[in-house]
């Protein structure tokens, strides 16, 4: 089979965002010993490896608890966009196959919004899942800065926080759980090993995510006629005819009575109607 249709649905987009909208909100708060609060920074957070930031770090290396100095240990001026610690960053590192959470490929998810050409509503197959990793790597000077945040982190991931996404328009919203995995940290030092550069806290995650094919179109099916025989030749007569559609009166209202509705292609799926079924030995007209 080729893939031969473009189509785009932005899902992994949304599930990045979703990912750095979790901690887009993180502080940390440094106090004086009486516990009267001196500072507070809303952390930053970018997208992309730790090594780039660090490399940043390499151009201005004089970062010292989110000030810059110059050479002399002064502040330095003009620098508004000076990198500053503590830091963070993620990335979505992997793709993996969750064969527990298949389900059957020909299941028909529905739309809610009717489709203008034909009156009836587009659909997506049922999704493929995927596990995704990210990891969410946490840069400080000083280690209290990155505990404070890492435990910010912990007690919500217990260890999954479900998010509900709207990942196709006019879809259901789906639940979209974040799994974390593990914590790592360690101290990343200059190339002679004797001067620590920075403190990285790394915590690894799984988001169990769903990725779907492009939008199909079905028309809404008004008028069923079946035409029923007992005698299986080809050539027998059919012995009895039976329709099924829906029935609604001028004004709107449902009804069963095949005298009563007006014609059925004039009905639409989402109309107040009720089903009438007609029984006949001759075929209808």
């Amino acid at each position: 089979m080729a893939i031969a249709n473009y189509f785009y649905n932005s899902t992994i987009r949304k599930y990045v965002a979703l990912f750095g909208t979790y901690f887009n909100q993180l502080e940390v708060r440094r106090t004086s010993t009486d516990g009267t609060i001196n500072q507070r920074q809303i952390v930053p957070i970018s997208y992309g490896p730790y090594q780039k930031i660090l490399a940043r770090l390499d151009q201005d290396p004089k970062v010292e608890g989110g000030a810059s100095f110059d050479a002399d240990g002064n502040p330095s001026a003009g620098q508004p966009y000076a990198m500053t610690l503590p830091r963070m960053a993620f990335e979505l590192t992997s793709f993996t196959y969750d064969a527990e959470r298949k389900v059957a490929p020909t299941r028909k998810l529905r739309k809610k919004t009717v489709d203008v050409d034909n009156g009836g509503r587009r659909f997506v197959y049922s999704g493929t899942p995927y596990n995704m990793g990210f990891s969410l790597y946490i840069m400080a000077k000083y280690n209290e800065d990155a505990i404070k945040l890492v435990e910010q982190i912990l007690p919500f991931f217990n260890p999954d926080h479900t998010s509900t996404v709207k990942l196709i328009d006019g879809l259901e919203p789906m639940d979209i759980p974040l799994i974390l995995a593990d914590v790592q940290s360690e101290d990343i030092y200059e190339a002679e090993f004797t001067e620590r550069r920075s403190i990285l806290y790394t915590l690894n995650f799984n988001m169990k995510g769903w990725f779907f094919g492009p939008e199909r179109d079905k028309a809404v099916i008004r008028f069923i006629d079946t035409r029923i025989a007992t005698d299986t030749a080809t050539d027998t007569e059919f012995e009895e005819f039976k329709t099924l559609q829906p029935g609604m009166t001028a004004n709107n209202v449902a009804t069963s009575d095949i005298t009563q509705t007006v014609d059925y292609s004039l009905i639409e799926f989402d109309d107040d109607w009720d089903y009438i079924t007609t029984v006949s030995d001759t075929a209808p007209s």
